[in-house]
């Protein structure tokens, strides 16, 4: 159950090649248990009111070095400002994270976690589930046809899935596999290139589909006005760069949720 990777284009097709040259190798058999009492990532995105998705996030390919930090440091900030839930990029080539970043982020925290990594093996879906994560990722120009599969695996191991998508042709897949959590990432994963009208448009034609499920906004959003303007929309947004790179982390986040 290996996606192809090697038709992946641009940034995204040389991260996945190279996450899964890393993760083909690892034994996932024996994987610890997983933390009591993980909280709802679906529960978190399902609340009244703005669902702020916080993301701890050193660097990327898109802005290069974006700031040193305890992930745990981070994230305690994120909370006392009025995030829901924590984003934790566990990939450390491209973006400086760690498995060891999102335990730390697990044992401070009482928000459900996002393990941000690229999934291009199921035992990682399995290993998000021992470290902790409440839910992961599975990004369908990685995935493909096998989207439907990865997310049965997510399920089997208790996990939610935000299912990032950023095209009409991914939407449709992510319908035909029974997501119940879309994302749409307003970043063009192959070109960078960032277009905020991307995530009402398709969030518009998922709805119009039936789509009856939570939707998230990613990438792009900085002032809390992008966020009231595409709030009729969304169920949460998903910020990183803009909230990691602030000096004040807990301010930032009061700020962009406009209190």
């Amino acid at each position: 159950m290996i996606p192809n990777l090697e038709k992946i284009p641009g940034v995204l097709g040389r991260i996945a090649r190279r996450r899964f040259e890393v993760v083909a190798g690892r034994e996932f058999g024996e994987l610890p248990s997983p933390p009591p009492d993980v909280p709802s990532f679906s529960a978190a995105l399902a609340a009244p009111g703005v669902t702020l998705i916080a993301e701890v996030k050193r660097r990327s390919p898109s802005r290069g070095e974006i700031a040193s930090f305890a992930a745990a440091e981070v994230a305690r900030a994120y909370a006392r400002g009025g995030a829901r839930a924590i984003s934790v990029l566990t990939e450390p080539e491209f973006f400086g994270g760690s498995d060891q970043d999102l335990q730390e982020v697990r044992a401070t925290v009482e928000l459900p976690v996002l393990r941000k990594d690229f999934v291009v093996h199921p035992g990682q879906i399995w290993e998000a589930r021992a470290l902790g994560a409440s839910a992961v990722l599975l990004i369908v120009a990685v995935l493909g046809g096998l989207t439907g599969a990865y997310l049965e695996e997510a399920r089997k191991a208790g996990l939610d899935a935000l299912v990032e998508v950023h095209d009409e042709a991914e939407l449709a897949l992510a319908l035909e596999a029974d997501a119940s959590i879309i994302g749409v990432n307003n970043r063009n994963l192959i070109s960078l290139e960032v277009d905020t009208s991307r995530a009402p448009e398709l969030a518009r034609k998922a709805r119009a589909a039936g789509f009856s499920g939570l939707l998230v906004a990613e990438s792009g959003y900085s002032h809390p006005e992008e966020l009231a303007a595409a709030r009729r929309f969304f169920d949460g947004f998903l910020v990183g760069s803009s909230l990691a790179a602030e000096s004040d982390r807990e301010a930032a986040v009061r700020r962009l949720l406009g209190r």
